[in-house]
């Protein structure tokens, strides 16, 4: 008896299976993505400002848009001059105590601060400015 072949598979659908499986995107999904793209550029130009910039918020209040660079810098310079009044090395209560920062705060301040050489670690939680 002679083997029989299964059912033959169309050169269409082999393509229609490979762009499935690897997730290549078809003319309908590039037809989607500029239509919303259209939309966006559309809400862009109806919400910008006559001649100002405005700003988007993204909800949060503070954080890494706000005056940064101030605020950072002088954080910095706090922790930093309070580590320069321990001559044996100021702990992480007595930075905590002269600057009134949260534990997070000053722990990414002495991060940092270590990083760019400003302080060094005498020993564990002790810190001594350069």
């Amino acid at each position: 008896m002679a083997k029989r072949r299964g059912k033959a598979i169309s050169f269409d659908a082999m393509v229609k299976f490979f762009m499935q499986h690897y997730d290549i995107p078809t003319k309908k999904d590039f037809e989607k993505l500029a239509a919303k793209m259209d939309q966006l550029e559309k809400l862009i130009k109806a919400t910008k400002t006559s001649g100002r910039r405005s700003r988007v918020s993204n909800g949060r209040v503070g954080g890494r848009g706000t005056a940064r660079s101030k605020s950072g810098a002088a954080a910095y310079d706090k922790v930093l001059e309070v580590i320069k009044g321990f001559k044996r090395g100021a702990g992480f209560a007595d930075i905590q105590a002269g600057t009134g920062f949260d534990e997070k705060k000053i722990r990414n301040i002495i991060f940092r601060l270590n990083k760019i050489g400003k302080i060094r670690r005498k020993s564990r939680g002790l810190y001594i400015a350069k």
